[in-house]
């Protein structure tokens, strides 16, 4: 009886197996690795860096941090410009001429000597606060200064000097009013001791007459040119 001849390389097919899973093995790890490539930002075809989601939110918060620093830098310009200006000196009105000044002689005024300066303007020209401060008197009268200065407005600032504003045709303010540098306060006029339309501006020591200096070397020291 013949016998079978057992082939002479055992475990043939069981080589081919390993060798055929191993094969798959490392093409699937070719293809993840590709993947992780991909996801990393490798080139793609043709040199272009792949676009990944990290990319993407890396892409926006940068953006949204730039945008929140430029709002911050804007609300500091903001800030910083309302701060100038509240430390700010103006003129009380705009487009004048000088006439009367300061200390200047005449049968004008009661003392002789003229306590202000004068801005020569249209009557209704508008009048403005030549820095913030609280309306310490608004009035006829010249606001308790004498009927001489006719209407008239005094504002305490917060250095302690005071500015009046005289020979109004119209008042827009009331004591214990706040205003900022530049507000309007009044229209100018020619009412009291008035040779023609002008605004008298002064500045005082007190709010009361009798305590002005004089206006124009004031203004001059804070940077205004009268």
């Amino acid at each position: 009886m013949s016998q079978r001849i057992t082939s002479l390389r055992p475990g043939t097919s069981v080589f081919r197996k390993r060798a055929a899973v191993v094969a798959a093995g490392l093409g699937m790890s070719a293809v993840l690795g590709s993947g992780a490539a991909l996801a990393a930002g490798a080139p793609q075809a043709g040199g272009a860096p792949a676009v990944t989601t990290a990319s993407v939110v890396k892409a926006q918060a940068a953006a949204q941090a730039k945008a929140a620093s430029a709002a911050k830098a804007k609300a500091a310009s903001v800030k910083q410009a309302a701060a100038k200006k509240a430390a700010s000196w103006i003129d009380p009105v705009s487009k004048y001429k000088l006439s009367a000044g300061y200390a200047q002689g005449g049968s004008m005024w009661s003392t002789g000597k003229h306590s202000g300066q004068d801005f020569a303007v249209p009557i209704g020209t508008n009048v403005k606060a030549v820095h913030s401060g609280t309306v310490v008197k608004a009035g006829g009268n010249g606001a308790g200064d004498g009927p001489a200065y006719g209407n008239a407005i005094v504002i305490k600032h917060s250095n302690g000097t005071y500015s009046q504003y005289a020979h109004l045709s119209r008042i827009d303010v009331r004591v214990g009013q706040h205003v900022s540098t530049g507000q309007h306060i009044a229209l100018s006029g020619n009412t009291g001791n008035s040779s023609g339309p002008h605004l008298h501006f002064e500045i005082r020591t007190t709010p009361n007459y009798g305590s002005a200096v004089n206006p124009v070397a004031f203004l001059t020291k804070q940077g205004v040119r009268v």
